[in-house]
């Protein structure tokens, strides 16, 4: 099998769009439905097996009602010491540093 090099008039243009992917911004309006939307519907890309599980976006509010439940009746850990963060990042003491030479 053998590798032939680029076409040069390819290469040349390789940077250049195509005219049918060239948008004429002069001919573009907003979307109309966009105000309806807007904060109301947020979409998300399920994994195949996830979306088969979970057959219709009520199925999957419905689960994802019940962990948010659960996350909230979950009593929250206490910390164990009562130090502020910035003491608890200085437990081990600071190491001597070597002069320059």
């Amino acid at each position: 099998m053998t590798m032939r090099k680029p076409n040069s008039a390819a290469a040349e243009g390789a940077d250049e769009l195509r005219p049918e992917y060239r948008f004429d911004y002069s001919k573009a309006r907003s979307n109309p439905f966009a105000a309806r939307l807007k904060g109301k519907a947020v979409a998300v890309v399920l994994d195949a097996e996830v979306a088969a599980a979970f057959p219709t976006s009520e199925s999957v509010n419905t689960a994802l009602r019940a962990v948010i439940v659960q996350r909230r009746s979950k009593p929250k850990a206490r910390v164990a010491s009562r130090r502020p963060n910035n003491q608890l990042q200085r437990t081990r003491p600071a190491q001597a540093k070597k002069p320059r030479r």
